[in-house]
């Protein structure tokens, strides 16, 4: 890497992006002309907008930029499938030396990916962007997602506090992902999983560009469960902590009703540590076997296996590019060879 210029793909996922994409397209194709004058990418670096089955204008506003010549690759996801398989639909689509993958809403430094290609050209394979602060979050959502990072901590998932999906991949640690074969996606627990040498670029995060975010409370939260679920078993063993806590309970509120009743006149028909305990009992139970459930969900949908994402349509990429993606979708199922052009 450090005799040769990089040839940078940028990956951006977009879902109803029409009022931030112009500014976003203006940004990373004048990011790809700097670094490109600067010698450290070369000129067939390309940004690839991934439309993920947006309702609005973004595809043809991708189509726009293409036509236009920009350096700008458009994919087009059959339907909506989702942030984190719009994100590995990028990945695996794009080409090059290496991967950055970075959202649309511009709330995410860009000029922090120059300093990710420094550390690329030192050797490492994965560069994690990391937000410096999160001062343009809102209170609870600061709270939230900061208590969120600890919980994985806690829970023993490997995670890199305050990154998100901006990061760098090298081509070998893109191929190395495709080796995850796991429907239910959580990329930032699973990419520091492949375990090659890494670094971390920290940045200013700054508050949205235009338009509304994509990841409401209702989608960070299953996000959360997704992680959680998909990276620590620390929930069933917590099940297992408390049935042997609540069994040691009942068997002393158990020896202390039989004391009651043999040795002393207190004892009243009906009486409440009886029922109680028996309410208790049966909301741990209703606990236990609702954490239960979620794994065999996870479990049911894995055995499955079904495909993560259909691609309709690829536009913008080179003949040489065409041909590679052709074998990458043919064998992959993703999509039909005339869907590239």
């Amino acid at each position: 890497m450090k005799d040769k210029m990089t040839r940078l793909a940028i990956v951006v996922p977009c879902y109803n992006e029409r009022e931030v994409l112009p500014e976003a397209c203006a940004r990373l194709t004048a990011l790809l002309e700097r670094l490109h004058r600067a010698g450290k990418i070369t000129a067939d670096s390309r940004a690839y907008l991934v439309d993920d089955g947006s309702t609005d204008t973004t595809w043809s506003l991708i189509a726009g930029f293409v036509s236009a010549g920009l350096p700008v690759v458009g994919i087009k996801l059959s339907r909506n499938r989702g942030h984190q398989n719009a994100v590995l639909a990028g990945l695996f689509c794009a080409a090059g030396d290496a991967v950055v993958s970075v959202d649309a809403d511009l709330q995410d430094d860009l000029e922090a990916i120059e300093k990710m290609l420094d550390q690329l050209r030192d050797g490492c394979e994965i560069v994690y962007g990391v937000r410096k602060r999160r001062h343009t979050d809102s209170v609870f959502k600061r709270l939230t997602a900061e208590s969120f990072y600890r919980l994985l901590a806690v829970l023993g998932a490997q995670t890199v506090f305050n990154h998100a999906d901006y990061r760098l991949m090298s081509r070998r640690a893109v191929e190395a992902l495709r080796e995850f074969r796991e429907v239910n996606l959580y990329l930032r627990g699973i990419v520091p999983l492949i375990g090659f040498r890494s670094a971390i670029v920290e940045y200013e995060r700054s508050a949205r560009y235009a338009g509304e975010s994509k990841y409401p409370l209702k989608k960070m939260l299953a996000l959360a469960l997704d992680a959680v679920t998909s990276f620590s078993i620390v929930p069933l063993r917590l099940i297992s902590l408390l049935g042997l806590l609540v069994f040691a309970g009942s068997m002393a509120v158990t020896i202390w009703a039989l004391w009651v009743a043999l040795f002393t006149d207190d004892a009243i028909p009906g009486w409440a540590s009886v029922v109680l305990p028996m309410y208790f009992l049966g909301g741990v139970q209703l606990l236990a076997l609702g954490v239960i459930g979620e794994y065999l969900g996870k479990l049911y949908v894995e055995t499955k296996s079904r495909p993560r994402y259909f691609i309709e349509q690829v536009i913008g990429e080179s003949s040489t590019d065409s041909a590679r993606l052709q074998s990458v979708l043919a064998s992959a199922g993703h999509a039909s060879l005339g869907a590239i052009r």
